[in-house]
């Protein structure tokens, strides 16, 4: 059986534990039954809406965003599931900054969890640029259950990898 790249980082145990699940063919039901929709957040317009809620309930006082969209040229296998990219640029006597947020586009046809998690993950990004201590206390405090949505996306990944489609 190959590796489980996107469950890397864990626990042996607990790599075990989501082999023995694929062997047994049950990640799918696991999935299923702890998401069974999906959300329909399925254009930039509507995603646009969705994470500019949580901007201004957890992060009002931050920096303006000036673009947010779906985007089909993420890849997952490169360990990106959204991106943050920040933008200085020089007009005239004034440096402008600029913030987006692209969401992989495989995320259009998922629960709204993950798609929760992940726009809290490039939410938190707006104030943490590095992947320490305070950006994940900042993922967290805007979403307590992060890790362990970080940790079922991965499933969910792993799963798409595997078998394609998990909802049609």
């Amino acid at each position: 059986m190959s590796s489980l790249k996107y469950l890397s980082a864990y626990a042996p145990e607990l790599q075990n534990q989501v082999k023995q699940m694929i062997e047994q063919q049950r990640l799918a039901d696991f999935l299923l039954k702890k998401y069974p929709d999906t959300h329909d957040i399925s254009n930039d317009k509507y995603l646009r809406a969705y994470v500019m809620a949580l901007k201004n309930r957890y992060l009002k006082k931050s920096v303006p965003l000036s673009k947010i969209a779906y985007d089909s040229k993420i890849h997952v296998i490169n360990n990106a599931l959204g991106l943050h990219s920040y933008v200085s640029r020089i007009q005239g006597a004034k440096l402008k900054s600029k913030n987006e947020i692209r969401i992989s586009a495989i995320f259009k046809k998922a629960p709204e969890a993950f798609l929760n998690m992940i726009v809290v993950h490039e939410l938190a990004h707006l104030k943490e640029k590095e992947h320490n201590k305070a950006f994940y206390q900042l993922c967290q405090y805007m979403l307590p259950e992060y890790h362990q949505l970080e940790f079922e996306m991965r499933l969910y990944l792993t799963h798409l990898e595997r078998n394609g489609a998990l909802y049609s």
